[in-house]
């Protein structure tokens, strides 16, 4: 117990401060009988008035942390005024002028920092926003019922460049052994932040987890495909999808079983319940082992609010943890806020449950919004926070739950679940936007029922595009997660649909496990700094007009080397219009037809059903996965992916994956790449740090993307093998099996000719062979001529042939130029030339 309590003060950031010890710290500027001022970084200030005299340092739900690294500042008490200057902004105080108002605390930004005035009272003009608890009722960004805009709460950063926090108020933890909610004392004292950032909005947020705490890291298999469908699933149907999952090699790694897990009917149960329904389950052990045993997660779905019933199976334990008779059979009503329910609920019914097999949980809280005992306590926030720390002090293994936004201060309890949106391009094309807002209050780890939850009403039926490009944003969104309500009509598994569809769904799941060290990686940064992983424009380009244009709200970074403009209009003649804005300071490399683009322009760009517009830094080097069934091994070949058009440089992080060890024990790889003259030089680096069941081994491959075949290549000065794509243009070498300490060095060297490749060559192969297969269909007996068949063939011949890239390349590219007279030749019509042109998306 004494080891996991310490986890949960670490992970919580509280320190001893925090519970109500004298604050010595050097960190408080100024102190008098009534106000204390305390400098948290240099852009972070608690100003505190407290009229008995009596300050708080216990915890409290929004700041958990009242010890604070050392900062620099300057205190002048000159007079009747008390002056604090830090390297981003002035304080100044009229001593013993009492409770803080305009006319007696100022604070201005300080030499050197974009400027700006506050004082007590003044409204921010330009606030970010953050995030919204549910989807519920909204179709994208209005309510489908009385069309008002969604009351999304302001977040913590803003234009202005500062934000005030007032935290006088709000709930405190008590000295506990299991932290619970207590009332703060109403002194009618005051207890507010202010946070100065200019347009700097990674340090805001970063200054804002020395305070309020990190944002957790989720276990690593969160970061995979969820599979949820709210649908009364037997055993043996799930025992069919997940061998449908295994058939398809479709990767899968949490199992989400929504309420029907549990007995629904009067009598028996209902929205809430706690006993398995053993006529659709009769071993709910063995069907745990089971899917533990397919090497996947499993979450059943929670309504709490109607407390425990006398017809559940553990009534009798919970009533005598309670101290009622077991024979009067009266409902055990839920109160959150009770510490006695709430741990006799866990200890008598949800605990057992997860030593059989139930990894995590999925709350759902939709009644009452507070708690029916302390007044304004907030019934989402609260669960979040007694499931999150439950699990943090009842067992080895990383916290982790499923539930709505409750609040300022959840981001130290993740995942979300967005609630029941509905299935349209509105909902889509909202999406991405309200994903990355809630960064601004660091709530980073929204799921969406990916593809919609519900029809609207009047339709029935599903929209097969429309839910492929909901599954591609997945793909780039913080948690993968596809669920919908109970309707035959959205079945969304992926082999119901038509083949096109089922490769394209196939591929956007298995896009997000290639993706898998990347975006853990950009999680740890999560951790480390309060940057989530999918966010704003403006936090990496703030002074460009673009990052704040609604033209482009739906455009993001997904960690710190990938740009997405997501597709949410329906394609016209094949393919999707998208506007990209590409930020200037770097080139961009489109993924998805190989093409690079220069920065600091908008582009208009099409993109067909099998295509996403995905943006990444010239010339980034990323870890990658090659196909895996799930993320729970930690010992997976690792590729490092070279992307063209510059050096670049990359840290591979990896941890244990689901331990709570992982703030002190990870380790780091760190990659480059750099290319002089006609040759290429790729660095996998010594492994530094530690960790649980860390291989000392590991497979490295070095993927180079728009390469031409090299003329030599060499690992440490040893020439070893390759492979050449010629369709995918890309060089793949498969080092050996290596120490992880031990430093790699690999050597390209090209031929002083070779030809270049990333002027979207790859895109054209793969979109002219596409044509040609679907021209066949049209004309199944055709023969095609030489040119044009040489055309369609180019890229395998050279997989064969690679001392032909050249040749090969070159005559493709003059075919290409001449395709409508070669389209011609073929004796096609004019309206297939034209049909054929608009397939590749010719241009002149």
């Amino acid at each position: 117990m004494k080891k996991h309590f310490l986890t949960l003060l670490f992970a919580l950031a509280f320190s001893s401060l925090a519970w109500g010890q004298e604050a010595l710290s050097p960190n408080i500027a100024y102190r008098d009988a009534h106000v204390r001022f305390t400098v948290i970084t240099d852009g972070t200030m608690r100003m505190e008035w407290a009229p008995d005299g009596k300050f708080v340092d216990q915890a409290s739900f929004l700041c958990v942390n009242r010890e604070y690294p050392k900062v620099d500042y300057r205190l002048k008490k000159s007079g009747s005024w008390v002056e604090i200057t830090t390297a981003k902004m002035k304080l100044k105080y009229k001593k013993n002028s009492g409770k803080f108002t305009k006319d007696n605390l100022f604070i201005s930004a300080a030499k050197g920092q974009r400027p700006f005035k506050w004082h007590p009272g003044l409204a921010q003009t330009g606030n970010l926003k953050g995030t919204y608890r549910t989807f519920d009722g909204f179709e994208g960004d209005s309510s489908l019922y009385n069309h008002k805009l969604m009351p999304i709460e302001n977040g913590l950063l803003a234009t202005d460049g500062w934000t005030f926090l007032d935290d006088s108020h709000n709930f405190l933890f008590d000295h506990s052994d299991w932290p619970w909610v207590e009332v703060r004392p109403d002194n009618g004292g005051q207890d507010f932040y202010f946070m100065a950032y200019g347009h700097d909005y990674k340090a805001a947020l970063k200054d804002f987890t020395v305070f309020a705490g990190k944002v957790p890291l989720p276990p690593r298999f969160a970061f995979g495909y969820w599979w949820s469908r709210y649908w009364s699933y037997s055993d043996n149907e799930i025992h069919n999808l997940l061998d449908n999952f295994h058939k398809y090699n479709i990767p899968l790694d949490v199992l989400v079983v929504d309420m029907d897990w549990h007995y629904t009917e009067p009598g028996k149960g209902g929205w809430t319940g706690f006993t398995w329904n053993r006529r659709l389950f009769p071993d709910p052990a063995g069907f745990l082992k089971y899917v533990n045993d397919n090497n996947l997660e499993v979450t059943l779905n929670l309504h709490p609010a109607e407390g425990v019933a006398s017809y559940e199976e553990k009534y009798p334990e919970m009533a005598k943890w309670m101290g009622i008779d077991p024979a009067t059979k009266a409902r055990i009503p839920y109160v959150g806020s009770d510490k006695r329910y709430m741990s006799g609920w866990f200890n008598t019914i949800l605990h057992p449950m997860m030593k059989e097999g139930v990894d995590f949980w999925w709350l759902d809280w939709q009644q009452w919004p507070y708690d029916k005992k302390i007044k304004g306590l907030n019934n989402t926030w609260w669960l979040n926070y007694v499931f999150f720390s439950d699990m943090q002090r009842s067992g080895d293994k990383r916290p982790l739950l499923y539930h709505r936004w409750g609040g300022l201060g959840n981001h130290r309890y993740q995942v979300g679940f967005s609630g029941d949106s509905f299935h349209s391009w509105k909902t889509l094309a909202f999406q991405p936007y309200f994903t990355t807002m809630a960064s601004n209050v660091l709530y980073g780890y929204w799921s969406h029922d990916l593809g919609g939850h519900q029809f609207l009403p009047h339709h029935h039926q599903l929209d097969d595009e429309l839910f492929a490009r909901w599954m591609q944003f997945g793909a780039f969104s913080p948690i993968m997660r596809t669920h919908s309500s109970k309707n035959g009509q959205m079945n969304k598994e992926p082999w119901a649909f038509d083949k096109q569809y089922v490769d394209v769904l196939t591929q956007a799941i298995r896009t997000r496990y290639t993706l898998a060290p990347y975006i853990y990686t950009m999680a740890r940064k999560t951790y480390d700094t309060g940057i989530s992983l999918c966010r704003p424009m403006y936090y990496d380009y703030p002074e460009a007009k673009e990052a704040y244009s609604t033209e482009f709200r739906d455009e993001y970074m997904f960690g710190d080397q990938l740009l997405i403009a997501p597709v949410t209009t329906p394609m016209k003649d094949g393919y999707a219009t998208v506007k990209v804005w590409l930020p200037a300071g770097n080139d961009w490399y489109e993924w998805s037809t190989g093409t690079l683009l220069k920065g600091g322009q908008t582009v208009e760009r099409s993109f067909a059903l099998d295509e996403y517009p995905v943006y990444v830094k010239a010339g980034s080097i990323l870890p990658l996965y090659g196909q895996v069934k799930n993320l729970r091994g930690n010992d997976e070949t690792v590729t490092a992916c070279v992307f063209p058009g510059a050096k670049g440089a990359f840290k591979f992080y990896e941890d244990n994956g689901d331990d709570q060890l992982y703030p002190t024990q990870y380790a780091f790889t760190p990659f480059s790449s750099e290319r002089e003259g006609n040759v290429l030089t790729v660095h996998i680096g010594a492994r530094t740090g530690s960790y649980k069941g860390m291989p000392a081994q590991r497979t490295y491959k070095v993927k180079v993307l728009c390469s031409a075949v090299p003329q030599s290549v060499e690992m440490n000065g040893q020439s070893v093998p390759y492979t050449y794509d010629g369709n995918a243009l890309a060089l793949t070498i498969t080092l050996p099996l290596t120490d992880c300490s031990q430093a790699k060095s690999v050597r390209i060297t090209y031929p002083s000719d070779a030809p270049e490749l990333s002027d979207g060559l790859y895109g054209q192969f793969h979109r002219f062979q596409k044509a040609i297969v679907a021209l066949k269909y049209r004309h199944a007996g055709i023969n095609y001529t030489e040119k044009l068949g040489d055309m369609e063939s180019a890229g395998r011949a050279v997989s064969y042939y690679p001392d032909q890239l050249s040749r090969r390349v070159s005559v493709f590219r003059q075919s290409y130029k001449q395709l409508p007279e070669l389209l011609k030749e073929q004796k096609l019509k004019d309206d297939e030339v034209q049909w054929f042109l608009q397939a590749v998306q010719w241009k002149q």
